[in-house]
């Protein structure tokens, strides 16, 4: 069954200085050399972009663009998705959610997805396997 990949997972798999860097590193490996195909969406691919050249700088863009982007296979965003994800952000109110993470939680439902590659606590509450286990 294929694994999402969110953007905290990337990222931490990127950044040197972040807490999860070692398990991000780690894991990511792992799920290059396993038999899971690996799934993000463009949303999650723009959201990463410009948090890595925020924060890390273009290199760090650079590294995303030659070392994981190509194995990740992208789901397009359409329209429908897009306003079901609007929708539940706005329904849940929460300050701390993003767009791109409602529109993750409604491919995931979408796609039957049921493990997501992340450090970030909304994957859990909403339901969805965390890997590596123990994390966010």
């Amino acid at each position: 069954m294929p694994i999402f990949v969110d953007t905290s997972a990337i990222f931490s798999a990127l950044s040197r200085s972040d807490e999860n860097y070692q398990s991000a590193r780690s894991q990511w490996v792992k799920l290059l050399t396993g038999d899971e195909p690996l799934m993000t969406s463009n949303y999650v691919l723009v959201e990463t972009t410009a948090l890595l050249a925020r924060r890390l700088g273009f290199q760090a863009v650079r590294v995303f663009e030659t070392e994981f982007s190509g194995a990740l296979e992208v789901v397009w965003v359409d329209e429908q998705v897009h306003r079901l994800a609007v929708g539940a952000l706005l329904t849940a109110g929460q300050r701390d959610l993003s767009l791109v993470d409602c529109v993750s939680f409604e491919l995931m439902r979408q796609l039957a997805l049921s493990t997501a590659f992340a450090y970030d606590a909304h994957f859990l509450r909403q339901g969805w396997t965390c890997i590596p286990e123990g994390t966010t």
